[in-house]
């Protein structure tokens, strides 16, 4: 752990507790009311010395720990995308401190096109693996040998197999397929999403891979759910922004939180 990181869990624990934190949640955009969800206390992350200022509209830039159906977690209300600075590896102090603070695991959650008709916008998907479409790696420059992480299993299969339950029981459609990571912010081509498709992605998006890298680095399992919010590129006459993102994410945000909630109770 980071100089960096072991200043800010001591900060975090003085105003939060410290009791550990069990799991950590990271919103994508438009997802961000279950920052409101959570029972506990709230920090800007602009009072979180290196923490991204996750400036894109649609995400509530602060760190909630506290309790949520029972369980202690800690709600990343935004992250900071590598178009932003081109820093792919800027949540690896957010991580630092989730991992610092006791989690075990982590779930991602982003808005993203879908490239099979099966999924159309408000669906759910969750990654049952991911390609790194754009060549970008959070450990480069990292200079320990744990930087060679195997990433066979990288999205845990026993996380999905619990969320795939809760869907369930929620009686909720949760899909699974391949994430494919394009750096943004310009939205994918048509070529390009012909291309993904033809490598076996099944949805696309400008997030998450970092994420799904570092916290495999740092020892955390992992579990991501894609809010389907539009069809990518040349696969319907949407006109494609980041207005009609947030607009479209509200259409399978509840259904995510009540699969979250479901899995969040049927812990242990």
């Amino acid at each position: 752990m980071s100089r960096s990181a072991e200043e800010l869990v001591a900060a975090i624990r003085e105003r939060a507790g410290a009791e550990p934190v069990r799991l950590g949640l990271v919103l994508g955009s438009g997802l961000g009311h279950l920052v409101d969800a959570v029972e506990g206390v709230a920090t800007d992350y602009a009072d979180l010395p290196g923490f991204p200022h996750a400036g894109v509209s649609g995400h509530k830039a602060k760190l909630v720990i506290g309790q949520l159906e029972g369980v202690r977690v800690a709600v990343f209300g935004g992250r900071e995308h590598y178009y932003e600075n081109g820093r792919s590896d800027a949540m690896r102090l957010p991580l630092e401190v989730l991992k610092a603070l006791g989690a075990e695991g982590l779930i991602l959650t982003n808005a993203a096109g879908s490239l099979d008709p099966a999924n159309p916008p408000g669906a759910l998907m969750m990654l049952s693996d991911h390609i790194d479409f754009s060549g970008r790696n959070p450990l480069i420059g990292e200079p320990s040998e744990a930087r060679f992480v195997p990433m066979t299993e990288a999205h845990d299969p026993k996380m999905r197999a619990a969320l795939r339950s809760a869907a369930l029981s929620e009686g909720v459609d949760l899909a699974e397929g391949v994430y494919a990571w394009f750096s943004g912010p310009s939205f994918e081509t048509p070529a390009e999403i012909r291309a993904a498709r033809i490598l076996g992605a099944d949805a696309v998006g400008m997030s998450t891979v970092p994420e799904v890298i570092l916290a495999r680095f740092l020892g955390l399992n992992v579990a991501a759910i894609s809010v389907i919010t539009n069809m990518a590129a040349g696969m319907s006459d949407e006109k494609l922004s980041h207005e009609h993102t947030k607009a479209m994410a509200p259409l399978g945000a509840g259904k995510l939180e009540r699969v979250l909630r479901r899995y969040l109770r049927d812990l242990d």
